[in-house]
């Protein structure tokens, strides 16, 4: 019994040591707090960037798909734009869909902004733009499962197809895509873990850095993954409750 106490008060000591050297030597908590910050940030405004970006493109692709047939037949310059706007978005859709993010991030970073060091700006923007690319597709599922009568109803109190698609079909596919759209959030916060690639300190790269200084990988690595897996947990818990909600408004 002796043995087993003395044991279970060295494993204490031992812990508490490095507990204090990872964490609290050098204030080094404040730079995982630091880097939260970080990584919140370049979430939640790449998020708004993919929402506008991907109802823009789910927009032009629905609006291609529902009347290529009728404008195929009249021509013209709206014709034109039209496919040329669809076309724009598919290749736009392929390049931001079948290419890594990560790859994209350091083309962002080192190519297209090469003369900017703003490491969170462009984060955001390359997040941002690859989200949307997914967002695009959520909200292209939506708009296509209101049913075309909606489309009609809303011509015929007068709205142009413009004013439809705002007042009417949008924010009924929004509302059925909702769920869908708060995973792809969850996966957004995963995806921006890679953002230290580009010099951003953001929560898993303070992680890398304590690790680097103290030579020591255990604690700051599970720290890291530990904070993601609670902030995953509340936002899944949080989906599930706003699916419950929704489901119970349907009734």
């Amino acid at each position: 019994m002796d043995k087993l106490v003395l044991w279970f008060q060295q494993s204490w000591a031992d812990f508490y040591a490095d507990f204090y050297k990872v964490f609290i030597k050098s204030d080094r908590w404040l730079s995982l707090v630091k880097g939260l910050g970080a990584t919140l940030q370049i979430t939640f405004f790449a998020l708004l960037i993919g929402l506008l970006i991907g109802i823009l493109v789910a927009a032009v692709r629905s609006t291609y798909d529902k009347n290529k047939e009728t404008m195929a037949k009249k021509g013209g310059f709206g014709w034109f734009l039209m496919r040329l706007g669809n076309g724009i978005c598919n290749l736009y859709l392929t390049i931001f869909r079948g290419t890594p993010v990560v790859v994209q991030l350091m083309i962002f970073y080192f190519i297209i902004f090469a003369t900017s060091r703003n490491g969170i700006l462009v984060a955001t923007i390359a997040f941002g733009v690859n989200s949307g690319a997914y967002v695009a597709e959520i909200f292209r599922s939506g708009i296509v499962s209101v049913d075309n009568g909606q489309f009609e109803a809303g011509r015929s109190l007068g709205f142009s197809y413009l004013q439809t698609m705002i007042h009417i079909i949008i924010p009924q596919a929004f509302k059925t895509v909702l769920p869908t759209l708060c995973n792809e959030f969850i996966v957004l916060l995963k995806e921006t873990s890679i953002a230290g690639y580009v010099g951003v300190i953001d929560l898993t790269k303070a992680g890398d850095i304590i690790r680097g200084r103290t030579f020591m990988a255990f604690m700051p690595l599970i720290a890291v993954a530990l904070v993601y897996l609670v902030m995953v947990i509340i936002l899944t818990a949080l989906v599930r409750k706003l699916e419950r909600r929704l489901q119970k408004s349907e009734r």
